[in-house]
């Protein structure tokens, strides 16, 4: 079984940002694979279903992003999900937009979704880093990361998430949660790993 994240700020004024990147990723999959619909539990909006034979549990926390661990600090425990079977997409300011990579455990990098995770389960897991680019002419990191993507990139992001879904289901094929399998498919997709 696997707990997958997507992090975000709940409210229709925060649904198209850049910050709303993991909950984008955490719908488009739900939507492209036989899950149940959302509903409320610990703290978040949850769906379950099956990718490649394993229980998925995806997770959308609806603390703000700055406790997400809250949500998944809870799943992690009532579950017993070990750290290795954790998956969590996030938006990353160190990656162009559209970019997308995924590693196991490091630093938050000043994410603070990741920081409260990071605390409430430690830093073990894997990621999903959904590139959004840095903030220019000397934009505020905040109203950047909460603000909308430009509608040139709001055109691509169906087609950014589409790939992410089909590549994530390599991570789940081998039984391990699988950044390296996740890359190699989003290449194989043609995608900017």
């Amino acid at each position: 079984m696997f707990l997958v994240a997507g992090l975000g700020n709940p409210g229709a004024e925060y649904a198209a940002t850049r910050h709303n990147f993991g909950f984008m990723a955490a719908d488009t999959i739900a939507e492209n694979y036989d899950f149940s619909s959302f509903a409320p539990k610990f703290n978040g909006l949850w769906a379950e279903g099956r990718i490649a034979g394993e229980k998925i549990y995806l997770l959308k926390p609806m603390t703000f992003m700055n406790l997400s661990g809250k949500a998944v600090g809870e799943a992690v425990n009532f579950y017993k999900i070990p750290l290795d079977n954790v998956i969590v997409m996030h938006d990353d300011l160190d990656l162009a937009f559209g970019q997308i990579k995924a590693k196991r455990g490091g630093s938050s990098a000043g994410h603070n979704g990741l920081k409260s995770i990071d605390a409430a389960i430690g830093q073990g897991y894997a990621r999903i880093r959904l590139g959004i680019d840095h903030p220019k002419n000397g934009q505020d990191v905040i109203s950047y990361v909460t603000g909308k993507f430009p509608k040139e990139q709001a055109e691509e992001l169906p087609f950014i998430l589409g790939d992410v879904a089909k590549a994530f289901v390599a991570m789940i094929e081998g039984g391990v949660a699988n950044p390296n399998a996740f890359t190699t498919k989003l290449a194989l997709l043609g995608a900017n790993a």
